[in-house]
């Protein structure tokens, strides 16, 4: 009689059909880079966030960053999980004491989607066009290119809020693309935004790896899953994040890229809530300097803002 496998690294993630995506990613990997794991070792486990339940107004109303951390940040502590699987966008700067991000996996891409049927560009939205979205960021973006738009929170799974679009209650969302590419669902674009229009979310397309920093064995298995060229990037924009207090209060947006010439290019802007004003600024130098890069543009962006830019308006 043969026995099932017992599991020997427990991945802990949201529920969420996005974040099962991305543990299922993170054990897909562990398996092809460790010959003979199976996935009955490798056991994904479920946890409710803080987050996941909050449905009926921003993020930022609730506490801002860690809403979709904390209860899987316990279970590390607490020993029902070795590993916890993020996006690393709602990664707050700072990590508990003893805890670390072991591995980031391979970016996905870092664009904005537009899923409005029958619109090509942002615009080309109607006038006064209702726009849904959960992300601060995205709702100054819009604003400050198109103040007509009305702009509401819309929270949910991406799921959910594709189906409030079906259903009429907006014209139009901007979801990362990353999600809808690793749930299959990138042809619900109806346009990809280019990042010269807007800038994505810190860390925007990255899945982080976290652990417990005692536990030899478990970043052991992560380290051949570690990915340099998107821990340099995500590095930079974090550092540019934690130079700003960046929260989910602040819209802030930053894009760390590695040039042909192998230098490491950081753009970064920051925008008062109602997009009436925008404060960017720009990094190249090499890829090692990034986080240095990263805090010297916060540091700039910090200054150039004053006192209160973030007050909304």
């Amino acid at each position: 009689m043969t026995s099932t496998p017992q599991a020997i690294l427990r991945i802990g993630t949201r529920g969420s059909p996005l974040a099962l995506a991305q543990a299922e990613e993170a054990r897909r990997r562990l398996r092809e880079a460790h010959a003979g794991l199976v996935d009955a070792e490798l056991e994904i486990v479920v946890i409710r966030t803080t987050g996941d339940r909050i449905q009926d107004r921003a993020l930022a109303e609730a506490g801002g960053k860690g809403l979709f951390t904390k209860e899987l940040e316990e279970a590390l502590f607490d020993g029902r999980i070795d590993l916890a699987v993020h996006s690393m966008k709602d990664v707050p700067t700072f990590l508990p004491a003893g805890l670390s991000v072991a591995a980031i996996l391979p970016r996905e891409d870092v664009r904005d989607a537009l899923i409005a049927p029958g619109v090509a560009a942002i615009g080309a939205l109607a006038p006064g066009a209702r726009v849904g979205t959960a992300s601060l960021r995205r709702q100054a973006q819009l604003l400050h290119r198109r103040p007509d738009l009305q702009v509401a929170t819309l929270r949910g799974n991406v799921q959910t809020r594709l189906a409030r679009l079906a259903e009429g209650r907006f014209d139009a969302t901007l979801l990362a693309l990353a999600g809808l590419r690793r749930l299959g669902l990138a042809d619900r674009a109806s346009a990809v935004i280019p990042t010269e229009e807007m800038l994505p979310a810190v860390a925007q397309g990255a899945i982080g790896l976290e652990c417990r920093e005692a536990d030899a064995r478990t970043r052991r298995l992560l380290a051949p899953l570690a990915h340099r060229e998107s821990e340099v990037c995500v590095a930079a924009e974090r550092a540019l994040l934690a130079a700003l207090d960046g929260s989910c209060r602040t819209p802030i947006a930053a894009l760390a890229e590695i040039l042909p010439d192998g230098r490491l290019r950081l753009r970064a802007e920051i925008l008062r809530p109602d997009g009436s004003e925008v404060v960017a600024c720009e990094r190249a130098g090499p890829a090692d300097a990034g986080v240095a890069m990263g805090r010297d543009a916060g540091d700039e962006l910090k200054r150039r803002g004053g006192a209160g830019f973030f007050a909304a308006t």
